[in-house]
């Protein structure tokens, strides 16, 4: 890292590890590590947990939603087939795939909740990344065109008390016409499938149900109320579908996931911004801890220090030498700080277990956090952005001590020792 020759390092290394008299110092250097550690450590954590979220959030979202939907006005999306096909004309399209989905009501056992219908096609239902490998109880591949059988997720079965076999009831309000006004049209279903996504929200409405029962129930009849999108890159969304908005602004519209879920995606990035500054003031702070340290031991060697300048040491030579011991420090720090929030990041699970045990709190809510587990990702660049940064205020922090140590005048120092 630093030039310095072997004498200067020598010195550097025994300045590292003060003597008795010097414990204080020493007690000091050693907050200045444990700083820098949980500073970097917890910027890692954070920073990881958050692009976890937001890549978890996005994958489960998009996994159901797609990347965009075609929504047809009135809840019925006209001429279907041939929005469909012009959809996958369109380059950049990589999947159109026509969806039912109504909000409606379901009924067991005298409970009553509020659900999102959903119809899909067998071959996407089976397909789905969102849903495949997600059944609780029961298999996806039970589920059969006209078999009055839906799929519901975790939280839904226990707000109603129905498991694998009973047989909800799903209101459609919008029924037949009778000469006394519309009758509601009550339907029984075989439930065959209990998943859980891991989306609390989705889990806590979601119904899913072969495309020909939803349209039967629905009395749509051949139709369709959305076809769903999914793009080459899902950040270029806009780009690629703005061909294919003209096309079909005559029978719907095109919502993307920016659009859907901008509020949510937005106040992650505010969130994630405001968390990166507030935990890199703990860096500044060890950056000081660091300063306190070396100016103490600078004017505990003071003496040291005119002996080696009248010994030839040059002021640049007593620069590099606590120019090393400050970012010796600082990377010591920085490297069990790495270590730290790995640790963190692989138990992190136990550890939210663990933190909610002692305080006696459920701190992950999937009520209030989404999902039903602590997500991580761990992005390799930004935590060596993390790890640089930390280094760097670890040097700044040596400037000024080295500085001081670098313009002491040996003749005043020795005249009164």
């Amino acid at each position: 890292m630093l030039l310095i020759s072997r004498y200067e390092r020598m010195i550097a290394r025994r300045y590292l590890l003060p003597g008795r008299s010097e414990a204080f110092i020493a007690v000091v250097a050693g907050f200045s590590l444990v700083a820098v550690m949980l500073g970097v450590a917890a910027l890692i954590v954070v920073m990881s947990v958050m692009n976890g979220f937001r890549a978890e959030l996005f994958n489960k979202i998009t996994g159901l939603n797609g990347h965009a939907v075609i929504q047809g006005y009135g809840g019925q999306l006209r001429n279907w087939r041939e929005v469909l096909e012009e959809a996958r004309k369109t380059p950049g399209i990589t999947s159109a795939t026509p969806l039912i989905e109504q909000p409606l009501f379901a009924t067991y056992n005298g409970r009553a909740e509020a659900l999102q219908l959903r119809g899909m096609r067998m071959e996407e239902i089976l397909s789905n990344p969102t849903l495949k490998g997600k059944e609780v109880i029961g298999s996806l591949k039970s589920l059969k065109p006209g078999g009055q059988q839906v799929a519901i997720g975790s939280r839904l079965a226990e707000s109603l008390g129905a498991t694998v076999g009973s047989e909800i009831s799903i209101l459609n309000p919008a029924g037949a016409a009778t000469p006394f006004g519309t009758m509601p049209r009550i339907v029984k279903y075989k439930v065959a499938v209990i998943f859980e996504v891991g989306v609390y929200d989705y889990d806590k409405v979601f119904a899913i149900m072969p495309i020909e029962d939803a349209q039967t129930l629905l009395l749509l009849g051949d139709g369709v109320s959305m076809i769903e999108l999914e793009t080459s890159n899902p950040d270029k969304v806009g780009e690629i579908l703005q061909p294919l908005v003209d096309k079909v602004s005559q029978v719907g519209q095109i919502t993307d996931w920016r659009t859907m879920n901008s509020e949510l995606f937005e106040a992650l990035a505010v969130d994630r911004t405001v968390s990166f500054t507030i935990l890199s003031i703990i860096l500044v702070v060890a950056a000081f801890n660091i300063v306190s340290s070396l100016i103490m031991l600078v004017r505990a060697k003071t003496r040291d220090i005119a002996v080696l300048r009248t010994m030839g040491a040059t002021r640049g030579g007593l620069m590099r030498i606590f120019v090393t011991v400050g970012t010796t420090i600082g990377a010591l720090g920085v490297a069990a700080g790495g270590v730290l929030g790995f640790l963190f990041i692989t138990f992190r699970e136990s550890v939210v277990k663990f933190i909610g045990l002692v305080s006696g709190q459920n701190i992950w809510d999937p009520s209030m956090r989404f999902l039903t587990e602590l997500p991580a990702k761990t992005d390799p660049f930004q935590t060596i952005g993390i790890c640089v940064m930390a280094l760097v205020f670890c040097f700044l922090a040596t400037l000024y001590p080295a500085w001081k140590a670098a313009n002491t005048d040996p003749v005043q120092v020795l005249r009164y020792e």
